[in-house]
């Protein structure tokens, strides 16, 4: 039983680790940022930790389910984990770039980056097992959300 559960424990883990991380590194940062003017459908600041969990879980379901049908083809799974790597980090340091360093345009770009990079990741799940992909797409939606609220901030805050 552990064998089945292992692949989902680690790949759970990855996600929340780099997202705790992240979330610690900038805890000074989000008190700017809720004295700071923020545009009409930004929620509360209670949220974000909710829905990035949720993500984050999500996240590593879906690497793990890719993880575990690596057998059925070597080559299309380990694109799809690198790239799930390459995202984590950039979504990583998004949260620097926002809330520490306040370079909101910056940013922005950083995110669009971080955008495209989950539409490659869905297409590369995709590959290996469309149920992992599809766990991918409340992802893909919260960063266009974050798309909105990111540029957004700069225009109200530049």
């Amino acid at each position: 039983m552990w064998k089945k559960i292992k692949p989902y424990v680690i790949g759970i883990a990855i996600p929340l680790i780099v997202g705790g991380l992240s979330a610690w590194l900038i805890r000074d940062g989000m008190t700017q940022y809720n004295n700071m003017a923020k545009p009409a459908l930004s929620p509360p600041s209670w949220l974000f930790p909710i829905v990035w969990t949720i993500l984050f879980i999500l996240m590593g379901i879906g690497s793990a389910i890719v993880w575990q049908n690596r057998e059925q083809d070597p080559e299309a799974a380990g694109a799809a984990l690198r790239i799930y790597g390459a995202q984590l980090v950039v979504n990583f340091f998004w949260s620097i770039i926002f809330f520490n360093m306040q370079a909101y345009l910056f940013a922005f770009i950083w995110l669009v980056l971080l955008w495209l990079m989950i539409i490659i990741m869905i297409i590369e799940f995709r590959k290996t097992s469309p149920a992992a992909a599809w766990l991918q797409l409340p992802y893909l939606l919260w960063v266009t959300f974050a798309g909105y609220l990111t540029f957004a901030v700069w225009l109200l805050n530049r």
